[in-house]
């Protein structure tokens, strides 16, 4: 037995230090969910969640950004839809003036309604917008969308456009006056019409490409977020078995160190004795 050096306590705190601080990391785990809550923790476990990390963060821009392609190519879509309509009105109306039953006058009536018919057209082309962006005046023929994470082909998507004016259509100069001209528009909306519908086929082409890219970027951010997760989230059962081990660890420290320290007493006593 030293008096001097009493080694019993100084073991006895070295071991009570070392669980109090173990117990405090479990602390920190449990409260915060994460097993890694600095590099300490582990450092190459923390670069490797960093990444995934940013990954996931760019995941969930690109599934904006496809879905704001989507919302783009639906506005498009519904807005042709329409000049579609009128086109088939139009062309109505030239079948209806190649009558020859008709007089003058009613000619004149009809051409006055296909002409503002036409207008309409002109104008739903000019004013269909998505967040400022005109979709079918001609002014963005292609618009590119970024639906990855990084900068090769496959993570892009281009949506065509294009202008559906009457001028584009090449029914501008149509007129149903006369029977001659209204048989000239049939074919010129038939060709319109048909224009119209493969556009259409491409708006809803597009629609189903980024739907698909939507999943696709859903399911990645799935697999890395649980990727993720098995990497820095912590194991609460198993954090929580290590705390009421390191307790009972950090009781029975304090317990012998105050047993130790009282050790230099009973020397004394001893000697006195």
């Amino acid at each position: 037995m030293f008096i001097r050096t009493n080694t019993s306590s100084l073991e006895a705190q070295r071991q009570l230090s070392r669980s109090s601080m173990e117990q405090s990391k479990v602390f920190q785990r449990l409260s915060s969910g994460y097993r890694i809550n600095s590099a300490a923790d582990d450092a190459a476990g923390l670069g490797i969640t960093e990444s995934m990390n940013a990954q996931l963060r760019s995941f969930a821009v690109s599934e904006r950004n496809a879905m704001d392609g989507i919302s783009m190519a639906e506005t498009a879509d519904g807005a042709s839809s329409q000049i579609h309509e009128i086109l088939s009105r139009l062309r109505e109306l030239a079948v209806q003036s190649s009558n020859g039953a008709l007089q003058a006058g009613d000619r004149t009536n009809l051409n006055t309604e296909f002409t503002t018919m036409r207008a309409e057209i002109d104008r739903i082309s000019n004013v269909t917008q998505f967040n400022g962006i005109n979709l079918l005046s001609g002014a963005s023929n292609n618009v590119d969308f970024q639906v990855g994470i990084n900068t090769t082909v496959d993570d892009h998507v281009t949506v065509a456009f294009g202008g559906v004016s009457s001028t584009a259509l090449a029914i501008n100069a149509s007129a149903v006056d006369t029977v001659a001209n209204s048989q000239t528009a049939i074919n010129d909306l038939d060709a319109a019409i048909a224009a119209m519908s493969t556009r259409r086929e491409g708006f809803g082409a597009s629609i189903n490409r980024l739907q698909a890219s939507v999943s696709n970027i859903q399911s990645m951010k799935t697999n890395l977020a649980g990727a993720h997760s098995r990497i820095k989230d912590v194991d609460v059962a198993s954090e929580s078995a290590s705390m009421a081990k390191l307790q009972v660890l950090t009781q029975a420290g304090a317990t012998v160190l105050q047993q130790a320290n009282q050790a230099p007493q009973l020397a004394l006593s001893l000697l006195k004795g």
